[in-house]
C-alpha cells in the first residue's frame, strides 16, 4: 500500500483531514501547537485565509502588524502571523512555494464589478464564502479583515505598482501552519475567474491538522 505523501513528513497524528472544494468555504478550529497544511492539489489554487483567536474573535489577524513586524510584504517560511494585538497567532513552519500574499485583499461582487464589469455581479466570491463560514459562529461582515493569500502571486514592482498575475505554485504543493494559540481558522478556496489566481479553473485544496 502506497504512503500518503502528504501526510509522510508532517508531525504528530492526524486528527483532521478534509478536502475542501472548488468555491468553498471552509471553517475550522486549530489548538495551540497543532500543525495545518494546506495542500494546492491541482496548482494554482488562492486560498483566502482568516485567523480569529479562539474565546475572544475580536483579536483577529492583522496584515499590518504581520508585514510590519517582519518587515517584508511576503509571506515565506517563518513569517509569524500577528493579531491586532500583535500577538502570535500562527508560524509558517514551512512551505513549498517561494511566498504567499496578504496584501491582494478578497474578491467580492463589488469589487468583481468594479474591475470586470457589471455581468461579473451574480458570481460567487470570496467576501461572500468568509460570510457564509462565519454566519455559523455569529461574526458578520464586519468581522472580515484583510486576509491573507496562500498560493496567490501579487508581485510588487519599483514603482510599487502591483498586480495579480499568474500563480508560482503547483500541483501537490503545501504550506505548514503550526498554531501559537488556539485559533479558528476561516477559509474562501478562491472562487474568481476572471483573473490568473487559479488559472481561470478553480480547484479543491486539501486541509490535514495534526497534534
Amino acid at each position: 500500500m502506497n504512503a500518503d505523501p502528504y501526510l509522510a513528513d508532517l508531525p504528530g497524528a492526524v486528527v483532521h483531514d478534509e478536502t475542501v472544494p472548488a468555491r468553498a468555504p471552509w471553517l475550522h478550529h486549530v489548538a495551540a501547537g497543532q500543525t495545518l497544511r494546506i495542500v494546492d492539489l491541482e496548482g494554482n489554487q488562492a486560498v483566502d485565509f482568516l485567523l480569529y483567536a479562539d474565546g475572544d474573535d475580536s483579536e483577529r489577524y492583522s496584515a499590518q502588524d504581520t508585514v510590519s513586524a517582519q518587515g517584508n510584504l511576503f509571506l515565506r517560511t517563518g513569517t509569524v502571523l500577528r493579531s491586532n494585538e500583535g500577538r502570535p497567532m500562527m508560524t509558517i513552519a514551512g512551505t513549498s512555494v517561494a511566498y504567499h500574499d496578504t496584501i491582494g485583499g478578497a474578491c467580492s461582487c463589488e469589487s468583481n464589478t468594479l474591475r470586470y464589469g457589471h455581468h461579473t455581479k451574480a458570481q460567487h466570491a470570496c467576501v461572500e464564502n468568509f460570510l457564509e463560514a462565519n454566519l455559523t459562529e455569529g461574526r458578520s461582515k464586519r468581522d472580515i479583515v484583510s486576509n491573507i493569500n496562500f498560493f496567490m502571486n501579487v508581485p510588487v514592482e519599483e514603482d510599487g505598482s502591483l498586480g495579480i498575475v499568474d500563480g508560482i505554485s503547483a500541483p501537490g504543493l503545501t504550506v505548514d501552519l503550526k498554531a501559537e494559540m488556539d485559533v479558528i481558522v476561516v477559509v474562501s478556496n478562491c472562487p474568481q475567474i476572471n483573473n490568473p489566481c487559479n488559472g481561470f479553473d478553480p480547484s479543491p485544496v486539501r486541509m490535514i491538522v495534526t497534534a
